[in-house]
């Protein structure tokens, strides 16, 4: 299963704006993705909901997983998007 580290770029982290358009790219990736703190507390990356309850602030490491075809391109799409303040667009 291709896995994923990347730190979260936005300045408020992954809440509201952020952890919406990050949810909805996770959704249409065509792949199951599951996002996991470096505390082990692991969502589906598609839910919101499941984002938010994460707290997730800026600066820290996530990792992203997936399985299945293109996965791996997925992956690369969604650390680009977390890798960038989704809060300046």
């Amino acid at each position: 299963m291709p896995e994923r580290t990347v730190s979260i770029a936005s300045s408020v982290g992954l809440h509201a704006r952020p952890a919406s358009l990050f949810s909805q790219a996770a959704a249409k990736a065509g792949v199951p993705v599951t996002l996991t703190t470096k505390a082990g507390k692991s969502v589906n990356a598609a839910s919101i909901l499941g984002i938010l309850s994460l707290g997730i602030g800026h600066g820290e490491e996530v990792t992203l997983s997936a399985d299945g075809d293109g996965a791996d391109a997925a992956l690369d799409s969604l650390v680009e998007l977390l890798s960038t303040d989704l809060d300046k667009e």
